[in-house]
């Protein structure tokens, strides 16, 4: 009896599936990411990693995740979603699985001290991502199938919908807003149930493993001391110093590969250098264009002017053709004979 109200009590302390889910699956979220996230960059540097900008969101989600390393070679099995190309995507998922066991023992631990008040239990890390990852292999087909069928069946019935008398009329602007609503409630509706299904079973692991953990012993203080020290090596230079060096490491590896992968055009394709247009400035445009208007009239002016002068010309040997030609007329007149008396 006495046992039976100690489990009842202890099932009323721990918090419910889905709350304890959410805090384990975000805290460990951001806490390997910013280290998966670096190592993705390398790869992509490194030209290891090759994936179309379209599905670099899913990617990133399925990075993101610390449970479904093994689902993802499952769905890329079952449904060959194409994800990218090249060596570097499993290796990448490989590197991820002890930074996802280590982010989750930190999670539980200090999940397990400071709000259940259980004393975490060597190797929980690892114990509580196997079964994670088990349960996220599983439960990620199911989700894909569910979420996809009732999908396609909501937007059958929207169009089906709408092929009916009453609705006929409806504008297509309207139509496309309406079914797009329709079936993309639904469908959203039925992703968070089914997430939350999802967490809520994770949830259920960590709250098996926290009924089966002992109580902490101390106060609440000691508590705080002890999940601060878990995150303090025990010899900080050599840690520091370790980390110092991957990150240099890293960075040199980066730095150094990157130009080799950034696109560049290829010579035979090399665009012609299109020089900048000079800045445009209105006086000096309108003193250029007196000054190309005064020119222009000074080349009238001489055109005519020397139209002139040959019109002239013209006028003047004309003339001269007239008096040259009355000339030889008056040389041939007869001469009249003096009259005698």
């Amino acid at each position: 009896m006495n046992r039976a109200s100690n489990e009842t009590m202890t099932e009323r302390e721990l918090p419910s599936p889905v709350k304890l889910g959410l805090n384990v699956l975000w805290s460990t979220c951001w806490t390997g990411f910013p280290i998966k996230i670096g190592i993705c960059l390398l790869f992509m540097a490194l030209g290891l990693i090759h994936f179309e900008s379209r599905i670099g969101l899913a990617f990133l989600m399925y990075l993101a995740s610390p449970v479904t390393v093994f689902a993802m070679p499952i769905l890329a099995m079952v449904f060959e979603p194409h994800l990218g190309e090249g060596a570097g995507i499993a290796l990448l998922f490989l590197i991820c699985i002890p930074i996802d066991i280590w982010a989750t023992g930190v999670v539980v631990k200090t999940l397990f001290l400071e709000k259940l008040r259980r004393e975490p239990q060597d190797g929980i890390g690892l114990s509580l991502w196997l079964k994670s990852a088990i349960v996220g292999a599983l439960f990620m087909p199911v989700l894909w199938l569910v979420v996809g069928f009732t999908t396609q069946t909501s937007i059958e019935l929207s169009h089906s919908l709408f092929e009916t008398e009453m609705l006929k009329g409806v504008p297509v602007a309207e139509k496309i807003g309406i079914e797009l609503t329709l079936w993309g409630s639904v469908s959203s509706g039925v992703l968070i149930a089914m997430m939350l299904i999802g967490v809520s079973l994770v949830g259920r692991l960590i709250r098996s493993a926290a009924q089966e953990a002992a109580p902490a012993v101390g106060d609440y203080q000691g508590l705080v001391t002890r999940w601060d020290l878990m995150r303090v090596p025990d010899d900080q230079g050599l840690m520091l110093t370790a980390i110092t060096l991957s990150g240099l490491v890293l960075s040199m590896l980066f730095w150094s590969a990157l130009p080799i992968s950034t696109p560049h055009p290829h010579e035979c394709c090399k665009k012609p250098e299109v020089k900048a247009a000079p800045l445009y400035k209105p006086v000096d445009t309108l003193n250029k264009g007196e000054k190309t208007i005064a020119q222009l009239t000074a080349q009238v002016e001489a055109i005519e002017k020397l139209k002139a002068e040959e019109e002239a010309a013209k006028e003047k040997d004309k003339d001269k053709g007239k008096a040259g030609k009355a000339k030889p007329a008056d040389a041939k007149a007869p001469v009249k004979a003096p009259a005698t008396p």
